[in-house]
């Protein structure tokens, strides 16, 4: 069918529905203080939640794209996301963003890269979509990053401190890593500054190692000195951040995030077909274990190190992340392969995980595609899914969604 191929009318039209309806179905995110409240099922904000910082970051990240896309409403849902971000989830003792508030406004421990990763991601869509205090707030973010989370010598990022940013947690981890990438990608395509473009590729070429020497499977979990710690929750194997094992959709993730670096990195032919290569290796390789690998549709949590599954749940991020990465890969390397795979995945969203009646998509389902609440109950943000509706037309490869958006409405 038309509605699932890529470069259709119908498919285009499709993807905008779907973004249109994800707009709409995040609107009642805001606390009082800006704050994101963890939304539920049908769009209700579940208040007996913590606030978190990740989540209010990515709400104003979409809605900042959300006003650039002309969506009633986006501009005072930005701002009001970045108030919260530059108020009451903002340690202005210790400077950096608490993990988040809980409902009766007690701090959550510890300050984390991974929610920093976002604050800065935040940040970068605000100041593209004119949003009032995105500069102040991008500013803050990347020296408060530079200064606790980046380690210059080893080109990779530290993961979690204590409120007071005076005791540094042993774990380091490739989850924050990766979406640090994302933001310093954003960051050199927003602010012009390449230096965030060369610590990406630092980030990269280190992931890129322990994955060739792994068959293309991403060790996430690492000592203080980065060695692999492969067995790290083992007896807790669908963790929300930390699952044991491979996880197939930050396989495609990164080679998404790899294909965006390196076109923008190169203009030598031969350098860029090796990162799209290897791209396409843990593409590849993810989808290869983990799609249709239990007989029926959808691609499992985790796998392995021997690629069969270990949690078969399907995660809306994960197919979210395929959608992306399938039509990237189709657009870096013309392949057929990858428009059909797009088409597969799109097939299988209408089918499964779009929420036709209460909006948005499933956060979670069984092997069997029934809806699971086990690790994601309700429908917690609208990030991952409305990129999705975006970054298969987003035909400037090299660039970060926001700014793309911008560039096309210029």
């Amino acid at each position: 069918m038309k509605k699932y191929q890529l470069d259709t009318q119908e498919n285009e039209e499709f993807l905008r529905g779907l973004r249109d309806n994800l707009l709409e179905f995040g609107h009642r995110f805001p606390s009082p203080g800006g704050g994101s409240y963890y939304l539920g099922d049908d769009g209700t904000p579940w208040t007996e939640r913590p606030r978190e910082t990740w989540i209010t970051s990515r709400m104003c990240h979409v809605y900042s794209i959300g006003e650039m896309l002309g969506h009633k409403g986006s501009k005072q849902l930005a701002q009001t996301a970045l108030k919260g971000l530059l108020g009451e989830l903002h340690d202005k003792e210790n400077g950096g963003w608490y993990a988040g508030l809980t409902a009766d406004n007690q701090v959550l421990p510890n300050k984390a890269c991974y929610a920093h990763a976002f604050v800065i991601l935040a940040g970068t869509s605000a100041v593209l979509a004119d949003i009032p205090g995105g500069k102040e707030l991008l500013n803050d973010a990347l020296a408060v990053y530079d200064k606790y989370f980046w380690d210059e010598k080893i080109g990779l990022s530290v993961d979690t401190w204590n409120t007071e940013f005076t005791e540094l947690d042993t774990y380091r981890g490739l989850n924050a890593n990766m979406h640090s990438v994302e933001a310093f990608l954003a960051v050199a395509d927003a602010i012009n500054d390449e230096k965030y473009r060369a610590r990406s590729g630092r980030i990269i070429d280190n992931v890129v190692e322990w994955a060739g020497n792994n068959n293309w499977r991403i060790p996430e979990h690492y000592a203080s000195d980065w060695t692999p710690d492969l067995e790290c929750n083992k007896e807790k194997p669908d963790d929300q951040f930390k699952p044991y094992g491979a996880t197939p959709g930050h396989g495609i993730e990164w080679a998404r995030l790899i294909t965006q670096w390196a076109t923008a990195s190169f203009d030598n032919e031969s350098s860029l077909k090796k990162y799209i290569s290897i791209a396409e290796n843990l593409y590849n390789r993810a989808v290869s274990d983990a799609w249709d690998a239990d007989g029926a549709p959808g691609i499992c949590y985790t796998t392995g190190w021997d690629g069969k599954p270990i949690v078969h749940d399907r995660m809306h991020w994960t197919l979210a992340e395929a959608i992306n990465t399938s039509a990237v890969l189709y657009r870096a390397t013309g392949k057929d392969k990858y428009s059909s795979d797009y088409a597969t995945f799109m097939e299988y969203l209408d089918k499964y995980v779009v929420d036709y009646v209460n909006g948005s998509w499933f956060h979670q389902l069984d092997r069997n595609n029934k809806l699971l609440t086990t690790v994601w109950p309700g429908k917690s943000d609208i990030y991952h899914a409305l990129q999705a509706t975006l970054i298969p037309y987003n035909n400037e490869i090299g660039v970060s969604i926001a700014k793309a958006i911008e560039n096309k409405i210029k």
